[in-house]
């Protein structure tokens, strides 16, 4: 059904198997600082109305691969899709965060809470198979959601927050009804996750985008362990490939050994870094058992040239060369620290992107 993979560096550095350079994509690829993204959102009305149209996703998931040499390409999506076909009610304002019409606030509520009809998010399967075959095998396609315990942030407070008052409270005053909002966010992100699989998304990342704002103690309870719930249930092969899985926490450097462990077998494959952590010593705590995504501060991008290849060639070189002095193999996926901001200058990616290459080539003919 799909063309053959051309370029499969993203998928072999996941597995910690060798690559001819350091795999490089970016999270929010597709997005604001690209003329071309503007143009096809003011053409769709809205960020749902790009995201609903299987041709709009498709046409900005590819966006920034045709300018630049990137190693793969990203769904074009929202993580609060979820919430949305639970019947939250979500919206966008230009200008504005999303918003939840009907967020959880009394127990009535949460008690009505149930794992979404996957008909309800057919558009997103829908652009997952469309991406996939206009990629023609240029690259492979990732797959995403949030993690059960930053859906649960957005839909207990209705919206971002600064202070996370509404969803601690809940949390703290009544854990029963957020273990239960968070048990059903699992199953539902699990469910989510594979139908992206089986529409043709060849890796899978859980976006715990709010994790680092709990507490030591109430992370593992309420944001790790539901992780690992949606870990355990995702599909490992599909059409006899194997599907890495990518946990992301920003904030998260403080717990990395647990994010990474395998429990009962089942673990990620990668874990996302966000730009606070040293990549030398992430990857000597984690003894090459996962790989490391990550992890340049994105606001690197707003320097000169130079100054971008620099910061760039310290991340490549903090990680170092795959095989380690142990004899260990280590993948690396080079990324941003967290999203790229609407602001940055789009030559700035060039620059990122060739430096990545060149210099992890460089490492590699060296090590």
């Amino acid at each position: 059904m799909y063309a053959p993979l051309q370029n499969d560096s993203f998928l072999r550095a996941c597995l910690r198997q060798p690559t001819e350079h350091t795999p490089v994509w970016l999270m929010r690829q597709a997005g604001r600082y690209l003329a071309e993204y503007r143009e096809t959102r003011a053409k769709a009305g809205s960020f749902m109305g790009l995201a609903t149209n299987t041709q709009y996703a498709t046409d900005v998931t590819l966006q920034p691969l045709d300018r630049y040499a990137l190693d793969a390409a990203i769904l074009f999506s929202d993580i609060l899709t979820v919430p949305d076909a639970m019947g939250l009610g979500l919206s966008f304002a230009l200008g504005e965060g999303p918003r939840f019409a009907h967020p959880l606030r009394e127990e009535a509520d949460v008690m009505k809470l149930a794992v979404p009809d996957m008909d309800k998010l057919r558009y997103v399967f829908d652009a997952v198979t469309s991406i996939r075959q206009a990629l023609n095998g240029r690259v492979p396609l990732i797959g995403f959601s949030g993690s059960p315990w930053t859906l649960a942030c957005y839909m207990v407070e209705g919206a971002g927050s600064d202070d996370y008052r509404l969803v601690k409270t809940m949390m703290y005053r009544r854990p029963d009804l957020m273990h239960r909002i968070l048990a059903i966010n699992a199953d539902a992100v699990a469910l989510y996750l594979n139908t992206q699989i089986e529409a043709g998304a060849q890796a899978v990342m859980v976006f715990d985008s709010w994790g680092g704002v709990l507490a030591d103690g109430a992370f593992q309870e309420f944001s790790l362990a539901y992780t690992r719930r949606v870990l355990k249930q995702l599909k490992r092969e599909h059409a006899g490939a194997r599907i890495p899985h990518i946990v992301f926490t920003k904030g998260g450097g403080l717990w990395l050994e647990e994010i990474a462990a395998a429990v009962d077998g089942v673990g990620p494959d990668v874990v996302g870094l966000d730009w606070t952590m040293n990549l030398a010593h992430a990857r000597q705590r984690t003894g090459d058992r996962v790989a490391l995504q990550g992890n340049l501060d994105p606001n690197v991008l707003f320097a000169e040239p130079d100054q971008i290849r620099a910061e760039a060639t310290k991340v490549l070189e903090s990680f170092g060369a795959p095989r380690s002095a142990q004899g260990t193999y280590g993948g690396h996926v080079f990324n941003l620290g967290h999203g790229i901001s609407q602001h940055t200058p789009p030559e700035a990616v060039s620059v990122l992107v060739d430096t990545v290459h060149a210099v992890s080539r460089r490492i590699r003919a060296a090590g």
